[in-house]
């Protein structure tokens, strides 16, 4: 038994492969494909990185670190599958779906969060204290609560001694409350014995705490600490977790700025999803019948190949776990095109070999070998533009580059595999060879020899 007895099983073989591992990817489709937040919700932060004195030159290194801390806080929030992505080489694009609190999710992404200890004067801490308690109280005077402001933020600060420890010493930080019910923080030290050795030596005195240069608490040192203590201060539940979640996740080796902002509800973003689905099925629907009215049974065949491209492509997304947007459902069903185009020309090129006089094996041969370089040419122009897309493009142009791209991919695929595959077995085993299937009639079979002939 030869090569030629064996290539259509194979090709079977391979054709049924591909469709039951692409099925075993992607159902429960639900489930396996994501949707971007113009489809299901959530909010889009654009973050510009500015240099500061300790850090005068945005670098890929700086921009690598800026992001690890992104993430650390934003996991930290509980987002679930957050996406955070480099563009340029001084922004990062942060994309959270279905996020509850885009407010409290934009705060924690521009807060620097330096912790800072100091040994604070008596009478500095009773100030502060004061200050903060004004602070709590409603319907204050504006220039009261200026004032208040001025020495919780910064005269508080200037006040006090010299740095003694700092965040970047912490191990780790945890929103609790203390013994009076009250929300804080309690933390665990990289170096207990340097710590003990600062709580030692100040017995009796205020420790301030200070968040990017505020005033927060200054607890008396009553004794010794060495692994952990506590963080106090005026503040909420949703304050602890995060303040908690900075501490943990460090500060941001440069500042930050959200220079664009978009938020999108989960109501809008549904029916978005509902009626760009309604229009990629008429779509399809209106594809699938145009083939088949045109192209009769080759049509057909192309119908059941696209439905396999269908299929493949949901693998794929399935497998990226790439967001589905509504840019990325238009690249997708632009591919559709592509993929009707190829058969299309494939098909009339049947047609024509049909009336230059060759047989029904040699024009599907023929066929689809003078279609080969049309198709391949179309299909790989569209292909570098899409990979240049996706690589220079950013948020929801990557989706349409994504889609476009492997869906051309897989429709070049389709047009010279799968659909030959079908049209070869009906043609080689004359099963369905009637010219008329092909769009072709009895009458014009030939008319193009016919035509030279008599010319």
């Amino acid at each position: 038994m030869n090569w030629k007895n064996l290539k259509a099983p194979f090709k079977a073989l391979v054709i049924i492969a591909i469709c039951a591992v692409s099925l075993w990817q992607a159902l429960p489709v639900q489930k396996k494909i994501h949707l971007g937040l113009d489809l299901q919700g959530g909010a889009r932060l654009l973050l510009q990185l500015y240099p500061t004195a300790e850090v005068p030159q945005i670098t890929t290194q700086v921009q690598a670190q800026t992001r690890e801390v992104i993430d650390r806080r934003i996991n930290g929030l509980g987002v679930a599958e957050p996406s955070i992505s480099n563009i340029g080489s001084d922004r990062i694009l942060v994309e959270l779906p279905n996020v509850k609190n885009p407010d409290q999710a934009e705060q924690v992404l521009k807060q620097v969060a330096v912790l800072e200890y100091k040994i604070v004067p008596m009478d500095v801490m009773q100030k502060a204290d004061a200050a903060n308690s004004l602070l709590q109280q409603p319907n204050l005077n504006a220039k009261t609560k200026a004032d208040a402001e001025l020495y919780v933020s910064k005269t508080a600060y200037e006040k006090s001694g010299d740095v003694v420890y700092s965040g970047k010493d912490l191990k780790a930080a945890q929103a609790s409350y203390d013994q009076a019910g009250r929300p804080d923080i309690t933390f665990q030290t990289k170096n207990p014995a340097k710590f003990g050795k600062l709580t030692s030596a100040n017995l009796q005195k205020p420790l301030g705490i200070f968040l990017d240069h505020r005033y927060l608490s200054a607890p008396i040192i009553q004794s010794p600490i060495y692994d952990s203590g506590e963080i106090t201060g005026n503040f909420t539940q949703d304050e602890t977790i995060t303040l908690a979640n900075e501490l943990n996740a460090g500060a941001l080796p440069v500042s930050v700025k959200i220079i664009e902002k978009e938020t999108i509800g989960p109501t809008l973003g549904k029916i978005d999803l509902v009626q760009s689905m309604r229009a990629a099925a008429l779509g399809l629907g209106l594809v699938l019948l145009f083939m088949i009215f045109v192209y009769r049974l080759p049509g057909l065949l192309a119908d059941v190949a696209l439905a396999i491209y269908v299929l493949i492509m949901l693998a794929i997304l399935a497998v990226s776990q790439a967001n589905l947007t509504l840019p990325g459902i238009a690249g997708f069903v632009l591919s559709i095109g592509m993929a009707v185009d190829a058969n299309v020309l494939i098909f009339e090129r049947i047609k024509e070999e049909l009336w230059n006089g060759k047989t029904m094996r040699a024009a599907v041969r023929v066929g689809f070998q003078r279609a080969f370089s049309a198709v391949f040419d179309s299909h790989f122009t569209t292909i570098v533009g899409a990979g240049v897309l996706y690589m220079l493009g950013t948020g929801t142009v990557k989706g349409f580059a994504f889609t476009l791209f492997w869906g051309t991919v897989v429709s070049l695929f389709t047009a010279v595999f799968i659909t030959r595959f079908f049209v070869d077995v009906l043609v080689d085993n004359e099963i369905l060879t009637t010219p008329e299937l092909y769009g072709v009639k009895r009458s014009e079979l030939g008319i193009f020899a016919k035509a030279g002939a008599s010319a």
